[in-house]
C-alpha cells in the first residue's frame, strides 16, 4: 500500500503544469466540499434536536410569552427562530402604543380581542417571510456541493485530456510508441480523473442529504405556521362581541 501511494504521488509530481493547477484546484474543491459538509451536519443535527424541544415546549407551555422565553434559549432551532420574529411582531400589534397593561394580550391565550381581518393576513405574511427567510439561511452554501458534484468531474477529465495530450506528444518527440513509454504518461493524466471522482461523490451524496433535510426543515416551519396561525386568529383577532 505504501508503495502504491508513493507512486500515485510520484505520478503527480511529474504530471504537467496544467495537470498539477487542475489538481490543486480539486484539492480546493475538495477542502470546502468537507468544511461545508461538517457545518451544514453540525447546524442541522443541532437545529433538528431543538425544533423537537421546542415544539414540545410550545404546546405544553400556558401562554406565548412563556413559549417565548424557551425560544430564547434554542437559538439554532428553525422553529422557534420563526417563532420569536412572529412573537415580537405580534407584540407590536397588539400593543402599538407601548402600554403595560395591554401586554396580557399577549400573557394568557384568549384575553385580547382585536377585531382587525388585517391583522391576521399580516402575521400570514410575517410568518411567510420568516419562514422563507430561515428556508434560505438552512440552505445557505449547499448549493456549492452541487456545484462540486456537478463539475469536479468534468475539470478532472480536462487534466486527463491535457496530460493525455502531453504525452502523445512526448511520444512524437521520442520517435517511440511502446507501452513502457505511453503508461506512465497516460497515468500521471488519469490521475486528475480519479480526484475528480473522489471531490464529486462525496459531495453529490452531501447534496442530496442536506436538501432532503432542508425539506423536512420547511415542512416542519409551514405545519408550525399553520398551526400558529390559527392560534392568533382564534384567541388574538377575535371579532368584536365575540364572548372570551
Amino acid at each position: 500500500m505504501a508503495h502504491e501511494s508513493l507512486g500515485v504521488f510520484q505520478m503527480i509530481i511529474g504530471a504537467s503544469l496544467v495537470v498539477k493547477l487542475v489538481l490543486l484546484l480539486l484539492l480546493g474543491f475538495s477542502a470546502t466540499s468537507w468544511a461545508i459538509i461538517i457545518l451544514k451536519f453540525r447546524l442541522i443535527s443541532k437545529a433538528h434536536k431543538e425544533t423537537v424541544a421546542f415544539i414540545d415546549a410550545f404546546w405544553k407551555s400556558r401562554n406565548l410569552a412563556d413559549a417565548y422565553s424557551k425560544a430564547r434559549q434554542l437559538k439554532e432551532s428553525s422553529v422557534a427562530r420563526v417563532f420569536r420574529t412572529v412573537y415580537m411582531e405580534l407584540k407590536r400589534l397588539t400593543n402599538p402604543s407601548g402600554v403595560q397593561g395591554q401586554e396580557s394580550s399577549l400573557d394568557q391565550n384568549g384575553n385580547s380581542s382585536l377585531d382587525t381581518r388585517s391583522g391576521v393576513e399580516h402575521m400570514r405574511r410575517t410568518l411567510r417571510k420568516a419562514t422563507d427567510e430561515e428556508v434560505t439561511r438552512m440552505a445557505q452554501l449547499i448549493p456549492f456541493l452541487a456545484t462540486a458534484g456537478s463539475t469536479a468531474p468534468f475539470i478532472g477529465l480536462f487534466g486527463t485530456v491535457w496530460g493525455i495530450m502531453s504525452s502523445f506528444q512526448g511520444i512524437a518527440n521520442k520517435g517511440s510508441a511502446n507501452l513502457a513509454v505511453v503508461a506512465p504518461g497516460i497515468a500521471e493524466a488519469l490521475v486528475a480523473t480519479a480526484v475528480g471522482l473522489l471531490v464529486a461523490i462525496p459531495s453529490v451524496i452531501a447534496f442530496n442529504y442536506f436538501s432532503q433535510k432542508v425539506r423536512v426543515i420547511d415542512s416542519d416551519l409551514r405545519s408550525f405556521s399553520a398551526d400558529f396561525l390559527n392560534i392568533v386568529e382564534r384567541d388574538i383577532f377575535r371579532p368584536k362581541g365575540e364572548n372570551t
